[in-house]
């Protein structure tokens, strides 16, 4: 009886999806309303919790240091989209072109980055942004006559080495992804425009462009979560979670703050859910723009 209803083709598919099933539920679903239920009360180490409401989203909208901490991770967001989708594009389209010699030297090497453990990048981004004479960037700056710049003392100037490591760990894993798309788009298109006339700027705008579209709405979305996710970056940046009036503060390190440095852990996870409300209303928008969710006629 058991094995006829192991084997039946009605159960099979619920079967096989049931591990899926069981791992959203278990480590997305009981979290998500663990912490939801957790932002409503007041938690303290070693005291009986207390249910607050909405006390806990009250304080967040008029606590000055979480809207720091929101738009610095936007700013962060936004620029790293405008350097992290348009440039591993056009190096895709270069590395995928058929004249193109080294091609898998090249591929390593801008992947290579992303092997690389984000606390070792970080100390060396740190060590290269320093304010000494002798650190590398403003080694470099000497050489141009320019005297040396307090890189992480600097709100514009801490970005600028924030997207620089951003910049150097994820370029290569976005070139792969728009690869990956690139292989999916068949030469037969490229032929038919060049026996058309087309040029290579027509062909990338045409052909390239409209045909990556899913990948390029693929990398946007998990680019627009890391970006407000970050937090990893900036702590080693700032070689801790209190960089100068918070201009490295994340979000997320808002809510390390909160949760395990001050263990104020029912304010934390109103970040936390504040943090998912703000990712998933961004994504769900652009998705929904970018006609995702219209049916196929």
């Amino acid at each position: 009886m058991i094995r006829k209803f192991l084997y039946s083709q009605k159960v099979a598919p619920y079967v096989f999806v049931l591990p899926f099933i069981l791992v959203f539920l278990i480590f997305w679903v009981y979290p998500l309303g663990s912490s939801l239920g957790i932002s409503f009360q007041q938690i303290q180490l070693g005291q009986e919790a207390e249910w607050v409401g909405i006390s806990n989203y009250e304080k967040l909208l008029g606590d000055g240091i979480f809207m720091k901490a929101v738009l610095n991770s936007a700013v962060y967001m936004v620029l790293t989209l405008v350097i992290l989708i348009p440039f591993p594009m056009l190096f895709a389209v270069l590395i995928n072109h058929k004249f193109m010699w080294g091609r898998e030297f090249f591929k390593s090497s801008f992947f290579f980055p992303a092997l690389t453990s984000v606390v070792v990048a970080g100390t060396i981004f740190r060590l290269m942004f320093g304010e000494m004479e002798g650190s590398l960037i403003n080694s470099i700056l000497g050489w141009f006559g320019i005297e040396p710049v307090k890189f992480l003392k600097g709100q514009v100037t801490g970005f600028i080495a924030l997207l620089a490591l951003a910049a150097w760990r994820w370029t290569g894993v976005n070139m792969l992804y728009f690869l990956s798309g690139l292989k999916n788009i068949p030469d037969e298109y490229y032929e038919a425009a060049s026996i058309d006339g087309a040029s290579s700027f027509q062909k990338f705008m045409k052909i390239t462009m409209p045909l990556l579209k899913p990948t390029t709405i693929y990398v946007i979305t998990i680019s627009i979560y890391a970006g407000l996710a970050m937090f990893i970056e900036s702590m080693m940046l700032w070689n801790g979670n209190n960089s100068p009036k918070n201009i490295g503060l994340t979000i997320v390190g808002y809510l390390y703050r909160q949760g395990i440095e001050r263990n104020n852990l029912g304010y934390a996870a109103a970040v936390g859910i504040v943090l998912l409300a703000i990712t998933m209303v961004i994504n769900l928008t652009q998705l929904t723009l970018s006609g995702m969710f219209k049916k196929e006629e």
